[in-house]
């Protein structure tokens, strides 16, 4: 199990907001190590540790950012992972909103191109998946269709961006 901060920036419409320096660096701290003392991030942004300790709780107050501990699914039983994309026929937002209330999904999409829906699932094992797109995805009222693409191999996953340069 690994600890990431997962940053995102919502003081502006569509994410176009700004962090200032000293805020971007405290959660690269925090994104090498979740579990960095305060003390610690601190001396390496030049701040107290009750600055920091603020600093930290108003950009999770914002939701600008979350610590989270991340697990390998493969070592908690969960083997297999794919991605669904989904059609729907009328307003998507009871679709998602449906669909980010099931527990095995991580993320719901609303995308542009040729899925209205992309969503990330999590399951225990193929019937686990098969039992997810037949039974709780496709009865959904609206959805019209689904294309799945399982995972076979995980090469890369990071939450580093929140704090890269653009």
């Amino acid at each position: 199990m690994q600890s990431e901060v997962v940053a995102r920036d919502e003081k502006k419409p569509n994410g176009t907001g700004t962090i200032d320096a000293v805020s971007l660096a405290i959660i690269e701290q925090l994104q090498e190590d979740g579990r960095r003392p305060y003390a610690a991030i601190g001396k390496a942004v030049g701040l107290s540790e009750a600055a920091v300790r603020q600093r930290v709780q108003k950009l999770q107050d914002q939701g600008v950012m979350q610590i989270v501990a991340v697990t390998d699914p493969l070592t908690v039983g969960l083997l297999r992972q794919a991605m669904v994309g989904i059609n729907v026929d009328g307003d998507l937002e009871p679709v998602a909103e449906a669909l980010a209330e099931l527990t095995e999904v991580d993320y719901v999409v609303v995308t542009a191109g040729s899925f209205d829906l992309l969503v990330e699932i999590v399951c225990e094992d193929d019937e686990h998946l098969l039992e997810m797109i037949n039974k709780r995805i496709r009865t959904l009222p609206g959805v019209r269709s689904t294309e799945s693409f399982v995972y076979l191999k995980l090469r890369k996953q990071t939450y580093t961006w929140g704090t890269r340069s653009p």
